[in-house]
């Protein structure tokens, strides 16, 4: 019975362990890599499945753009879109899904995941590698390091719809480390999950969860004051990093500056190569932050949590910074005490880059709910929102926000065959990921249950194939 189990999954891991790992550099370029932090040091080995030409044909299609096409066709080809559009003819050689009375959509993105550095089982302190809570300053830990492919938290989320992920560290330093944004597919490694070209992202934290964490140790930062503090006096340090390391670029004489994992971090920051992500609740705070990068020369792309960017959406809207949020979390603390529902939905309505996220285990495998439920508050309130904007909040937006809109987060022709057919519609109550692609390949489909593939889910109830 085990070997039922193991041996279709083996082979399912095999054809998504992704490349072999890049061979080793030469002398003179391992030297280079050792000292220059412009070196990529984990490049991503993700290949994506082999995918069949696929056409899904009457279905009700939701394409991130805006639109909502009745009665459509999609092609998938060589894991990209083909076309898409109503009464589209279907070429010979497609593999074609009624689609009837369902609905598709792009796959979902999560912003905002701790899956892999605080897994399942989270109540175990042993699996919980998501802060680093040494220094308020930790810019040189990176996600990846911690993230365990294995956490049952991907499978669930891949059968929820969830096709692409950003995992951050936690929020109790000032800077947190490095993010990283990953395909959600069986793996091994992370760097078989890693999405190609996906640029790195920098976790801050303002408000309560630093000063809490160090303020009650007797250090700073233990007020407001002393966080933007702490951000400004690093921010210098790097500008300082980051002009040594450009004058011996520019020279290429003498010895290169020593390395400082920290600083690579925060100058990668300031030279644009990695993005911002800043988790913030409260209005006024996300007005500080937003001067502090204008002084230092640096974009935030998204404040996380956000719970009162609906108090500044204008101001979001003219600095191009995106909104994270849920719906209905509410005053588990002093700074989210202003949350209300409409938040997104406001923001949207401002012309502004609203996103629902999950920041939770659970919360992952309904994130269409949750925007369902932004989108009703967002009506009840006045605003007038379709489905075909509001289904951007889980899917466009989000991949805007991690630097990878020009592959997925829409259906387009020429993006990832990034896709969910659902039962119903996405904002039910009732739906369900009936099917889910990646790049293209079937990695779920609800009619034909496979085995998942992490070792604790292996045995338990439901989890032997089908016979």
């Amino acid at each position: 019975m085990r070997h039922t189990v193991l041996l279709p999954l083996i082979a399912a891991l095999a054809a998504c362990a992704g490349a072999p790992p890049p061979a080793a550099p030469s002398a003179p370029a391992a030297l280079r890599a050792g000292l220059d932090p412009v070196v990529e040091a984990y490049p991503s080995t993700y290949r994506a499945a082999p995918a069949e030409r696929v056409a899904i044909v009457g279905a009700t299609i939701l394409t991130g753009t805006g639109a909502e096409i009745a009665d459509g066709t999609l092609l998938v080809a060589d894991g990209r879109i083909e076309a898409v559009g109503a009464g589209l003819a279907v070429p010979e050689g497609y593999g074609r899904i009624d689609a009837r009375g369902r609905w598709v959509t792009p796959g979902i993105i999560d912003a905002h995941s701790h899956l892999g550095v605080w897994s399942q089982p989270d109540n175990v302190e042993a699996q919980n590698d998501v802060n680093e809570l040494t220094e308020p300053n930790t810019a040189q830990v990176w996600a990846e390091h911690s993230l365990w492919p294995q956490d049952p938290g991907f499978d669930l989320a891949r059968e929820a719809g969830v096709t692409t992920l950003m995992i951050l560290p936690g929020s109790g330093n000032l800077f947190g480390g490095r993010t990283v944004t990953v395909r959600n597919v069986p793996a091994m490694s992370v760097q078989a999950m890693r999405f190609p070209g996906a640029p790195y992202g920098l976790k801050v934290a303002c408000g309560e969860n630093p000063m809490r964490t160090y303020g009650g140790r007797g250090r700073s930062p233990a007020s407001r004051m002393g966080n933007v503090a702490g951000y400004r006096r690093a921010w210098i340090e790097a500008a300082d990093y980051a002009r040594r390391w450009d004058a011996w670029r520019r020279t290429g004489t003498g010895d290169p500056p020593r390395r400082d994992l920290q600083l690579d971090t925060l100058a990668g920051v300031l030279e644009g190569e990695i993005l911002v992500h800043n988790h913030c609740y409260r209005a006024d705070e996300m007005a500080v932050m937003l001067d502090v990068a204008r002084e230092f020369g640096f974009r935030i792309s998204t404040f996380h949590h956000a719970s009162e960017a609906y108090k500044i959406a204008p101001l979001l809207v003219r600095a191009d910074v995106c909104a994270a949020t849920w719906t209905n979390w509410w005053g588990y603390k002093m700074e989210v005490f202003d949350a209300i529902e409409e938040n997104a939905a406001i923001v949207d309505r401002a012309g502004g880059c609203a996103i629902i996220h999950s920041d939770d285990a659970v919360l992952v495998q309904r994130l269409n709910q949750e925007a369902a439920a932004a989108l009703s508050a967002g009506r009840r309130a006045g605003l007038t929102i379709s489905e075909g904007e509001a289904i951007r909040w889980i899917t466009a937006n989000p991949a805007r926000a991690l630097g990878i809109s020009g592959e997925t987060g829409t259906i387009e022709p020429g993006k990832r065959a990034d896709l969910v057919l659902w039962n119903a519609s996405p904002f039910s109550i009732y739906a369900l990921a009936d099917r889910v692609w990646i790049d293209g390949a079937l990695v779920h489909d609800r009619s034909r249950p496979e085995p998942r593939h992490s070792d604790f889910l292996l045995g338990q109830p439901g989890q032997e194939p089908a016979r």
